[in-house]
């Protein structure tokens, strides 16, 4: 037990060990104690009791580890090299979460907050500016309740973006939420980003479709829509996670969905003339009906490169009806890609979320259930947007680029429809109108360290080859893609120009609203990572 003095030392011994074995910080007997001490303080400022089953410390090297990888689905910051938290806690009540901040004020520590473990850069679990520090783990925060009368749902943060898919179709064959694709996601941090998804084009972001919420801020306190005030309900939906308080839950505005809806996969290689095609998919993506939504994946068509390689281009769609209204509409403005009847699937909407996610055809709507992460290794990744199309030239180029990685991997996500309607001032997002569609660069790999300087180097070569085809002043970028490249917050600074060199990609100018509503909100900075959001100085009075 923790508070058992009389085996301090052996504890001491084997965290000291630990330390060793897992992080390059240095631990000390003051480290210990605040372990000891922090779990009587949440004890002592929650109103419901704290079990030890919530609160792990690295003494327990086993328990402790298990919950840290348990959601973790970047293994760079998972290595030994990489800081460990101090603490870990699980809280299972609002009132906890409120306890995890006092104390961690109290205390001095640095808070990292947690809900699906899905962010690209670890920041929600890993802290590379700062130490000690605390990670609080939303993942047993995780109530649904589906209204379909009202047609609205309350989700906790630390439910998954599947589980809430699930829920809502429990309810009914006619109602849908537009947000990830990514079933593991957890909803606390997917909808600070803005939550884009298959149906965003018809409905928008999750951000565009949050009615209201609940969060506690640096003080300790539960506000909700109407306490917080607009600037800040502002500010929640599309800011970027960890910046302003810690989400305890979502109020979602449900969408109707047709009972039947359309998906296809059609793959085409370079020599089937895929050069061509992604050229014309530019200019048409994100102009057709709102209810299609077609996105191409990009890859090598071999892992092996003494192969003969080519590039595939898989083009992937959801549509929002009946096959033959699709096969209109493609036949009208894409012939080109040659899709068949034969091609089209019918399906509901929870079968259409199974599909997008790569799921296989037979399996059950219950994996939804599972939160379990399909993709889990090392990697790194990067954005970008577009605003006018590639030239066949620049699209030529990326072959030679792709061959010279293993697993090269992208993903061009159109826009246009309901993104293109919503102003970019309304939320923090802005990468609305005039945006034909967005990229996502990917590289993995499962070899560790052994070869992670050529796959980092890799995607940066092609990041950098890129540059002349995307958006400019600023090349924008998004935050659920977090990007450490971009910059990086340095130890004790918090400094706006420093800042602004990732804070004007992730948000244009709606960087300066949200410096300003965090400066409000949380003054001292409490809520603080290696991009987030700076407080200003506050002028004190005479």
């Amino acid at each position: 037990m923790l508070d058992n003095t009389s085996t301090l030392g052996s504890l001491l011994l084997s965290q000291i060990l630990f330390f060793f074995l897992v992080s390059s910080s240095s631990w000390t007997s003051a480290t210990y104690t605040i372990q000891q001490t922090f779990f009587r303080c949440l004890s002592a400022n929650s109103m419901n009791s704290v079990p030890l089953s919530s609160y792990y410390t690295p003494n327990n090297v086993s328990s402790f580890m298990s919950v840290l990888n348990s959601t973790a689905n970047n293994l760079r910051y998972l290595l030994p090299t990489v800081p460990k938290p101090m603490i870990i806690f699980t809280p299972l009540s609002e009132a906890h979460v409120q306890a995890a901040v006092l104390c961690s004020r109290q205390f001095a520590l640095t808070m990292r907050v947690r809900s699906g473990g899905h962010d690209f850069e670890a920041v929600s679990y890993v802290s590379q500016i700062e130490y000690p520090f605390v990670v609080l783990d939303l993942a047993r925060l995780r109530a649904i309740e589906v209204d379909i009368p009202q047609g609205t749902a309350w989700a906790q943060a630390g439910a998954t973006v599947g589980e809430v898919y699930y829920r809502i179709a429990e309810k009914s064959k006619v109602h849908g939420f537009p947000m990830g694709v990514c079933t593991s996601l957890g909803i606390g941090g997917h909808i600070t980003g803005g939550a884009y998804g298959s149906m965003m084009r018809k409905f928008g972001l999750g951000a565009d479709n949050v009615l209201d919420v609940r969060m506690v801020d640096a003080k300790g306190k539960i506000l909700d829509r109407k306490a917080m005030g607009e600037d800040l309900f502002w500010a929640l939906r599309g800011g970027g996670g960890g910046n302003f308080g810690i989400i305890l839950a979502w109020k979602l505005k449900l969408v109707n969905v047709p009972e039947t809806m359309t998906v296809f996969t059609v793959t085409k290689t370079l020599e089937q003339g895929a050069t061509k095609l992604l050229y014309k998919w530019q200019k048409i993506a994100p102009k057709l009906d709102d209810r299609l939504f077609l996105r191409v994946i990009i890859q090598a068509s071999s892992a092996n490169p003494t192969e003969n390689r080519t590039v595939t281009t898989s083009y992937m769609a959801l549509f929002l009806g009946e096959p033959d209204t699709l096969l209109w509409i493609m036949g009208k403005h894409f012939p080109e890609l040659g899709l068949t009847a034969a091609e089209c699937i019918k399906m509901s909407w929870i079968r259409s979320v199974l599909y997008m996610a790569g799921y296989p055809n037979n399996t059950t709507r219950e994996v939804l259930l599972q939160g379990k992460s399909l993709f889990r290794t090392y990697y790194k990744a990067k954005s970008d947007f577009v605003r006018t199309p590639i030239p066949e030239k620049g699209l030529l180029g990326l072959r030679e680029i792709y061959f010279e990685e293993e697993l090269p991997f992208m993903i061009w996500t159109p826009y246009g429809g309901a993104m293109a309607r919503v102003p970019e001032l309304a939320t923090p997002f802005p990468h609305r109108h005039g945006t034909l569609f967005k990229i996502q660069y990917l590289v993995s790999w499962q070899d560790g360290t052994k070869n992670m300087a050529r796959h980092m180097s890799w995607i940066r070569k092609l990041y950098d080859y890129m540059g002349p085809y995307v958006s400019k002043n600023p090349r924008e970028a998004y935050v659920n893609y977090r990007d450490l490249d971009l910059g990086m917050n340095k130890k004790g600074v918090n400094n706006l120009m420093e800042a602004s060199s990732w804070g004007l990609k992730y948000y244009k100018s709606n960087f300066y609203r949200l410096v300003q509503v965090k400066t409000k909100l949380d003054p001292d900075n409490f809520f603080r990572h290696e991009q987030s959001i700076p407080s200003l100085p506050v002028k004190k009075g005479n």
